[in-house]
């Protein structure tokens, strides 16, 4: 069952179990992810799942922002609702890779592209985004490669 499946079948529990959150949320993304395929022309169900992933990931990243805003404006009411989003979202993401993984792939990939310098960065990075696409966040990745490539 693609994630787009998925996701249609997560509105409809969370309508039969009058789950107004969840709905909103599930809704939300079900929205992006019917305008990311007509763009295409495609289908719901042809959407690939790496875009699903990829749209996913956006709105996760969205949503935590917004609520650490919230947090510093004092708004808790508001906060409560996007982490409630952010949260639903989440259970549709691959679980993240802890910073140890994220460092032994990095080695991994530079051992097989046999990088060694700064000027190597974007081949790297582009492997390393590709791999853990979703799982990890970008500028966290592009840390760690940059730190390994000074050293």
């Amino acid at each position: 069952m693609s994630m787009y499946s998925t996701i249609s079948h997560g509105i409809k529990d969370a309508m039969r179990n009058k789950d107004r959150e969840r709905l909103a949320a599930l809704r939300d993304v079900k929205s992006k992810l019917m305008l990311e395929a007509t763009k295409t022309g495609a289908d719901g169900d042809d959407i690939p799942d790496s875009t699903v992933l990829a749209i996913l990931t956006k709105l996760f990243k969205q949503r935590s922002e917004t609520a650490e805003l919230y947090a510093e404006q004092g708004r808790a009411d508001l906060e409560a609702e996007e982490r409630a989003q952010a949260s639903v979202i989440a259970e549709f993401l691959p679980q993240p890779l802890t910073e140890e993984q994220i460092k032994s792939e990095v080695e991994a990939i530079l051992a097989e592209t046999g990088a060694t310098g700064m000027g190597e960065m974007g081949k790297v990075m582009g492997i390393a985004s590709s791999r853990m696409a979703g799982k990890a966040d970008g500028k966290v990745i592009a840390g760690i490669v940059r730190s390994a490539l000074n050293s």
